[in-house]
């Protein structure tokens, strides 16, 4: 597998998911989209609840978009349609800005998919599909956790059968709220809604291949028409508009464009992490190419086949994903059958949707809610790295306590952070002898350490650079001032170190300067070509002395009188 965004015929083929294929594969995958379909109507039903949209705008989902991504997108394995994480980011905002579900929420919702867009088409013009690598999977799993926790308060309402006057961005006060009345929970609701989370949760561990969530829906809806369960106290959807979407832009102010900038730019983020991930996964999975900047445009027109078709922005899925390779998909052609079946039941089912009652479909969200939260990801995350596991957990915390459009931003700066931090305070050893007589090697960097009684080798590892060229100077520094007496070298291995800028090149200039009149030079090894490009650029060579910069360490110890195959015991 390799990354063919750089591949110019790659990046404009149209229908790079579907070819090739065959009359056998297509019936594979035609087989496949229908049991698909059968798996992922409900749960995109689900999304639009999660979403604050009517139940009919999850279908539009996967109808226009999933075609869209088909014709531009080059996964032949990611699913695009409505998705949790982004449904979600957007109605914590646009919930404050109009009432959900009513035609204006609907087209802020459009415009947000359509902003999204256009970010995505201009991430494909300027190939910015490496962004992807900039939101690292332990806060995104703590995102994700955050989203799971959220939604899953936000249904209680609708699970206990209570009305709720708390948007979903304020998730602690809905939960306070559901607490303190529980006594007035509905009690038909509260039983059909657990009756359905049992099933479900039952067959995802016994029967994971039986469609529970497409027979919850299909059972309450037969059992609310027989039995009038609306009559009974028990929230039904009501009348359901059927047929397929009219094609129309969104109808916002220019004032409301700007508002909701910030979260189409949060709901950018999280399809570039998101969908790359996952196609990233199954193509490895399947030794195929990735082509991540064609994936961006595909993204780019399906959320605009979102906004023009009356519905919300759409995602690679990861879970739908998944259901699909499960199902047997091995193309987009699966994708087409499944927005094939999703048309059949615009046209002519949509009507029966009018009974399905509020709390199965909250109940099924629930069921996917709290399949966000990979508890089996955190504990491995805290068995390896407590540090990276706390970042999990505060950016989760932040999605619950300050809102999920907040917490993708924190997401992404702890990502940054961590990742700078890593640059900012690298590794860095000193060559020791661990016993008198016996071979040297690279210990943590300590005062005193030294490789020999007149030479010091220091290793520093990562690139240098403004932000940490302090801690290079000020620990060669410590180690030259705790050396024994007659230290006359200190040797860097080069060898993690790729690029240097200005900064640390005159900082470093500085250090050599005031180290060679203390009578201790400094000699460069393992130094490689881009580095030295750079040393040169700079004139940090002319200050060493080219004399003084080699290409391997072998060839910097011998200049400091050292004979390395006397003490070698790791590669030099």
């Amino acid at each position: 597998m390799h990354d063919s965004t750089r591949s110019p015929t790659a990046s404009t083929r149209f229908l790079k998911g579907i070819l090739p294929i065959n009359r056998r594969a297509a019936l594979r995958d035609a087989l496949a989209g229908i049991s698909l379909a059968s798996m992922d109507i409900p749960q995109v039903l689900g999304y639009a609840r999660i979403a604050g949209m009517p139940a009919v705008t999850g279908l539009y989902t996967a109808f226009l978009p999933l075609l869209a991504f088909a014709l531009f997108g080059a996964s032949r394995h990611l699913v695009v349609a409505a998705d949790s994480a982004t449904a979600t980011i957007f109605a914590s905002k646009v919930s404050s800005m109009a009432a959900m579900g009513s035609p204006e929420y609907v087209a802020l919702a459009g415009m947000v998919a359509l902003q999204t867009a256009a970010l995505l088409l201009l991430a494909r013009l300027f190939k910015l599909g490496f962004l992807a690598d900039f939101l690292s999977r332990t806060v995104l799993t703590g995102f994700l956790a955050g989203v799971g926790v959220q939604v899953s308060i936000a249904m209680l309402g609708d699970l206990f059968g209570m009305a709720v006057p708390y948007p979903s961005s304020r998730s602690v006060a809905q939960f306070v709220y559901v607490i303190g009345h529980v006594t007035r929970a509905h009690g038909l609701t509260l039983g059909l809604a657990l009756l359905v989370i049992v099933a479900i949760l039952a067959c995802k561990r016994f029967a994971p291949r039986l469609p529970m969530p497409l027979v919850a829906v299909i059972g309450s809806i037969a059992a609310s028409k027989a039995f009038d369960f609306a009559a009974h106290g028990i929230a039904v959807l009501g009348p359901v508009d059927g047929g397929l979407p009219a094609i129309r832009l969104p109808d916002v102010t220019w004032q409301q464009c700007l508002d909701l900038m910030p979260v189409a730019a949060s709901c950018f983020v999280m399809i570039i992490a998101q969908s790359a991930a996952a196609a990233r996964v199954f193509a490895q999975q399947y030794h195929e190419d990735v082509d991540t900047n064609s994936d961006i445009l595909g993204l780019a027109a399906a959320n605009a086949a979102a906004a023009i078709s009356g519905t919300f922005v759409v995602n690679g899925s990861p879970t739908q994903t998944a259901m699909a390779e499960r199902a047997g998909t091995r193309s987009q052609f699966g994708q087409l059958v499944f927005a094939a079946v999703v048309a059949v039941v615009l046209l002519f089912l949509s009507g029966y949707l009018r009974y399905l009652p509020h709390c199965v479909l909250a109940a099924i969200v629930f069921t996917i809610a709290i399949g966000l939260v990979n508890v089996q990801s955190l504990k491995d995350i805290r068995a390896e790295s407590p540090g990276e596991f706390t970042l999990a957990l505060v950016t989760a915390g932040a999605v619950v306590l300050m809102g999920v459009e907040h917490g993708i931003l924190l997401a992404v700066a702890l990502s940054l952070l961590r990742h700078v931090r890593h640059s900012y305070h690298p590794h860095t050893m000193v060559l020791t002898p661990v016993a008198p007589g016996k071979p040297w090697r690279f210990m943590p960097t300590q005062p005193g350490a030294m490789t020999a009684p007149d030479l010091i080798v220091y290793r520093f590892g990562a690139d240098l650079f403004y932000a940490n060229d302090h801690l290079f100077v000020a620990e060669v520094q410590q180690l030259v001032d705790t050396a024994a007496d007659g230290l006359r070298h200190v040797v860097v291995d080069a060898g993690a170190i790729t690029d240097l800028d200005y900064s640390a090149a005159r900082t470093i200039g500085e250090l050599i300067e005031t180290l060679r009149g203390r009578g201790v030079a400094v000699l460069f090894g393992r130094v490689n070509r881009f580095l030295r490009s750079d040393m040169d650029r700079h004139g940090l060579t002319r200050v060493l002395g080219a004399e003084n910069v080699f290409d391997t360490l072998h060839e910097a110890l011998a200049a400091a009188g050292v004979n390395p195959a006397a003490h070698e015991s790791e590669p030099l």
